[in-house]
């Protein structure tokens, strides 16, 4: 089989963070706007590729002041760099599951991050779309991207920590007559 474009089914997945706050604990976060698609041979996923944009401003944590400050300069910077972005360069087969290496764009800053995938298969929902789903995640160093911004405590250590986590749930849809050799 060849392969196929497949859109980014965004209401039935999600893309979410998190990160530690005040060394004791974390502070969780998700982006509520965001778009892609997949080019993917079911048969041999490591032949596939992806590509995701992400609004900055919809970084959502559930604190509103939070937010705020996570858009600001100080962070995303949202009004100058609107856009996050990845796109795959190479997806590999590491067992059973799947290392998709890409380029990652935050505040104008590309760096490359190997995603770790899991690949859960495809199947027909009831009106007769074919969907795949994907799970994945990566850790990054915030300062790779210019996030710099923290506090200092009073007892030692920062207020905000440099490593992110982020998860990934996806599924998405074939888009009829977009096989390709």
């Amino acid at each position: 089989m060849a392969n196929a474009t497949w859109d980014i089914d965004v209401s039935h997945s999600a893309i979410h963070f998190w990160v530690r706050h005040m060394i004791i604990s974390k502070v969780h976060g998700r982006f509520a706007k965001w778009s892609g698609a997949v080019s993917l041979d079911p048969q041999d996923p490591t032949k596939g590729s992806v590509e995701v944009h992400i609004d900055a401003a919809s970084i959502d944590t559930q604190v509103a002041d939070r937010d705020a400050h996570l858009r600001s300069a100080d962070f995303l910077d949202a009004a100058s760099f609107p856009e996050l972005t990845f796109r795959s360069k190479a997806v590999a087969r590491d067992g059973e599951a799947l290392r998709i290496v890409g380029d990652l764009t935050i505040r104008g800053v590309t760096r490359e991050v190997t995603l770790q995938a899991e690949f859960a298969g495809t199947g027909k929902d009831p009106w007769g779309n074919e969907r795949a789903g994907f799970s994945a995640k990566a850790s990054l160093d915030r300062r790779d991207y210019g996030l710099t911004w923290n506090a200092a405590l009073e007892a030692g250590g920062v207020l905000v920590g440099e490593k992110v986590e982020i998860s990934i749930e996806l599924e998405a849809i074939r888009k009829a007559g977009t096989v390709a050799a």
